[in-house]
């Protein structure tokens, strides 16, 4: 069957409580109402012991399964910069890469017997090239917020300006719907910076 060239595989990567699920669902309700077949599926390691979670997301006219293949990857979203090397090997040698600048050390990095390594951004563009990586200062834009926990929002932003043709009302539209109304305007200014920040 020949492969149908008009899918895009999005792969996400971060750590259990950066609210990687909710960044996929807006990702999903935003270009679903923009009339898109969608179909993700997620991977929880030890989520609650801040394990790694990652997505597979797939959208496109026709998409028959929600796996993205080994090396098929047009984007990796790194919600952490380890969680995002990782998973290197999933993106195509034209992939763009997308890094949130935020260090969360697991277990064997805190007791000493591994050390986390060093310029994780550079190793991505000695792979990719630099005008393929880029890094959003996404912890740091939720801090001055005032909520370190919608930097998963600033990276949907981020995220929004490889998709030129949907416009920002949409985003703003499922941020609406999937996020309770006390912390909507939170997170669609989380959204906009996030925008902002690579636009």
């Amino acid at each position: 069957m020949k492969k149908d060239r008009t899918v895009t595989n999005i792969f996400l990567a971060g750590v259990g409580g950066q609210g990687t699920i909710l960044a996929s669902n807006i990702m999903g309700h935003v270009l679903s109402t923009a009339g898109f077949e969608v179909k993700k599926a997620e991977v929880h390691g030890m989520a609650q012991r801040g394990g790694d979670v990652v997505t597979h997301f797939r959208f496109g006219t026709k998409i028959y399964s929600p796996l993205i293949k080994y090396g098929d990857a047009d984007y990796l979203i790194g919600f952490e910069l380890l969680e995002g090397l990782r998973y290197i090997n999933w993106l195509k040698n034209d992939g763009k890469v997308i890094l949130n600048n935020q260090k969360m050390y697991p277990p064997a990095v805190n007791i000493g017997e591994m050390s986390y390594p060093d310029d994780i951004p550079g190793i991505f563009r000695s792979h990719f090239g630099k005008n393929n990586v880029y890094v959003v200062e996404g912890l740091e834009i939720a801090r001055k917020l005032g909520n370190i926990q919608v930097a998963n929002v600033v990276m949907v932003g981020a995220f929004s300006n490889f998709l030129p043709d949907l416009k920002e009302e949409l985003w703003l539209e499922a941020i609406r719907n999937l996020v309770p109304e006390r912390f909507q305007d939170l997170n669609i200014k989380a959204f906009q910076e996030g925008r902002r920040a690579l636009g």
